[in-house]
């Protein structure tokens, strides 16, 4: 285990990316719960990431930067109103369902590679040089943790490194569908969180004027 506390920042985030470029499975702080994280190209470790929650195989997931510029081949993809969506939002404590032409991440997408979940978070792991495959770390329909000591045991001890960020805010991202907003049409909230319909439609308000 690694303590950002008493290990540090720069500890938690090497430990990550050692991990995830080995093939391995983490338990790390996002920004609201604690999560369950892989390289997004690795099959065999999605797979144990499904066991380990009791998840259906083959659901979607979001993909999970740490730095913009980690997001800068998937970028390059997306249409300029779309572009200025991501710039409104991220990074923060939200999940942005967008187009995906090039059918980037696979694997994350599920059944249907022409819809995309990714996350750019803040906090401590900021700044580690990787994606990853993420969900929250708690079995299917249970509720998500928000301290490293509440993570089921056995996920806990199935996973190759857990990383302990302190007690967080217990919310789940907020889940907002961008697909339709290249096309000019608008967005939809499917999972409600931390931005008012006010706030979001102050922040995507330019996507729209182009």
């Amino acid at each position: 285990m690694i303590s950002v506390p008493r290990d540090g920042a720069a500890a938690a985030r090497a430990g990550l990316e050692r991990v995830v470029r080995a093939g391995g499975v983490v338990v790390f702080p996002a920004d609201g719960v604690y999560g369950l994280a892989c390289d997004p190209g690795r099959a065999e470790a999605i797979e144990r990431i499904h066991a380990l929650k009791g998840r259906e195989a083959g659901k979607p997931s979001a993909v999970m930067f740490f730095v913009p510029l980690a997001m800068r081949e998937l970028i390059s993809t997306l249409g300029p109103r779309t572009r200025d969506a991501l710039a409104a939002l991220l990074p923060g404590p939200v999940t942005l369902v967008v187009d995906n032409p090039e059918r980037l991440y696979p694997l994350a997408c599920g059944e249907d590679p022409g819809r995309l979940g990714l996350r750019l978070i803040e906090g401590p792991l900021a700044g580690a040089g990787v994606a990853v495959f993420q969900t929250s770390a708690n079995p299917a329909g249970e509720r998500p943790a928000n301290r490293l000591d509440a993570v089921a045991s056995a996920i806990l001890t199935g996973a190759d490194l857990a990383i302990d960020g302190g007690e967080l805010s217990g919310s789940p991202s907020m889940v907002i569908d961008l697909t339709e907003i290249e096309a000019g049409g608008g967005w939809a909230v499917l999972r409600p969180g931390v931005l008012s319909s006010s706030e979001l439609a102050r922040r995507l308000a330019p996507s729209r004027g182009r």
